[in-house]
């Protein structure tokens, strides 16, 4: 074996960082120099400052991106994780009638909120695990995470089928399997960064597609496992896609220059700064975009959850339920390549208008669901529901990097996915508990409606933001350098 074979993550990027960048920025810094005859005298005198040069972190703005190469594969890994993660989540709408059937009882008056749980909360925790893992990313790099991430979620989901009752499936589905597939999923969206730019909306399109090709073809072998090997082997069967996610997240290798290390040495402990990055909480762009985002989810998990149990009360058991996940699924990939290759063309952060018409679209389609008393008509807008939540999806990762920039983008998405968490939770249980005590999902569909209204309206405020903060800055830039023009005739560098 070559010796390469044998470097750890943390030595192959230190590497790979200086192959792609050579030309390093050095940094001045002051530093005390002490006497050698001073021993350990700590009040000694002859203690004065010099300047030394040390290594900065390769400057960025110079770092080549490959538009290639190695990163399509990682494009392709990046997009199995996508398919594996949300394909099974999204196609919870199937495990849930089965868990009805499986471990329900017809005298609990709550069955369908507390079994709705199960999947509400496991897209929580994906959500709501997002800012440690953005500190897990930083730390230790995508690959580790990533891998890591995805044995969790296969021990998990292995351990969800030998499961007899609801609540040990909280843990073991809702909490230990999301946690897994949160720390596999999060750092997909970061490795690309490393690898694309001018081509970052395209390939986040394609990667998201990922999810929609497996949510149209899941629900159809779900419902077919279902009824030939039952709900605990259908589970095992899900197990060995989070085991191909293991070995795609070995693709995963970082390219950007690290920043400096400012850990002192001798000090085990990472510095603050890298821990928690408060840098991206200084953009008031990104804090309405942290804070919009949460407001508009509300209602978005609710026709995932709810849908298929709605359409068997509506239409009827026979009806064909499948297909309309089918269309979500269809039509979500191909907005998701669209929108993605439209991203790259809009400018900054006006890629924002995207996510507006999308969460406007979805919010009237949650609306028209109980409107629809013809079947035809609900494919109609599950269609358009799914092509506008592809929209959603595949802009996410580029509004981040355009909000707060490369470096910082891992915990940008993470505390964004974070916050995200809790809409994404309460959503379903509280459409179940409508439909315990009301007698219908109606309400429960127009209510669901609201939120991505409200959230799209707040939404609108970034590119105003954005743009006064660049004039702000420009004007300031300005400003400098008539100063230092003016001060320039009298002053000399040493």
């Amino acid at each position: 074996m070559t010796e390469g074979a044998n470097m750890t993550e943390n030595e192959s990027e230190t590497s790979t960082s200086v192959a792609a960048e050579p030309a390093e920025e050095t940094t001045i810094m002051e530093t005390e120099e002490k006497h050698p005859d001073q021993g350990e005298k700590e009040n000694g005198g002859g203690r004065g400052k010099i300047q030394v040069q040390v290594p900065g972190a390769a400057d960025e703005s110079d770092f080549v991106h490959p538009e290639g190469g190695w990163g399509w594969v990682v494009m392709l890994a990046a997009m199995w994780c996508n398919g594996a993660v949300f394909g099974i989540q999204n196609a919870f709408g199937i495990l849930f009638v089965s868990l009805l059937e499986e471990f329900g009882s017809k005298d609990d008056e709550d069955l369908r909120f507390k079994t709705a749980w199960v999947g509400s909360l496991s897209m929580g925790m994906i959500f709501f695990c997002s800012p440690i893992v953005s500190v897990f990313t930083d730390l230790l790099g995508c690959r580790v995470t990533a891998v890591g991430g995805a044995a969790v979620g296969l021990v998990g989901l292995l351990a969800s089928s030998f499961v007899t009752s609801l609540g040990p499936m909280y843990f073991t589905y809702g909490i230990l399997f999301a946690t897994g597939c949160s720390f596999a999923y999060q750092p997909s969206l970061v490795i690309l960064g490393h690898y694309f730019k001018k081509r970052l909306g395209l390939v986040n399109g394609i990667v998201t597609a990922g999810s929609s090709a497996f949510t149209v073809t899941l629900p159809f072998a779900l419902s077919g496992l279902l009824e030939k090997v039952g709900l605990a082997n259908t589970m095992r069967l899900l197990s060995i896609l989070m085991f191909v996610l293991m070995i795609a997240g070995l693709a995963y290798v970082p390219l950007l220059p690290k920043p400096v290390n400012s850990q002192r040495p001798g000090s085990r402990c990472p510095p603050m700064s890298k821990v928690f990055n408060v840098n991206i909480w200084k953009s008031l762009g990104y804090r309405i975009w942290a804070f919009g985002i949460p407001a508009a989810l509300y209602g978005y998990f609710v026709p995932y959850v709810h849908l298929m149990k709605h359409v068997e009360e509506r239409f009827g058991k026979d009806a064909n339920k499948e297909v309309l996940l089918m269309c979500i699924g269809v039509t979500s990939g191909v907005g998701r390549l669209i929108f993605g290759r439209v991203a790259d063309y809009v400018h900054g952060v006006q890629k924002v208008y995207l996510q507006v018409s999308s969460f406007l679209v979805i919010g009237l389609m949650s609306m028209m669901i109980p409107l629809c008393n013809v079947f035809g008509g609900l494919i109609a807008v599950c269609l358009l529901m799914g092509l506008f939540d592809g929209c959603f999806i595949c802009i996410m990762a580029p509004i981040a990097f355009e909000l707060v920039g490369s470096q910082n983008v891992s915990q940008a998405i993470g505390f964004l996915l974070g916050m995200m968490s809790v809409p994404m939770t309460v959503g379903p249980p509280i459409a179940g508990f409508l439909r315990d005590r009301l007698g219908s999902y109606d309400v429960a569909f127009y209510l669901a409606g609201i939120p991505p209204i409200i959230g799209g309206a707040m939404l609108c405020l970034i590119p105003w933001v954005e743009a006064r903060r660049i004039r702000r800055e420009a004007a300031m830039k300005q400003m400098l350098e008539h100063k230092s023009g003016g001060q320039g005739e009298h002053d000399s560098v040493i």
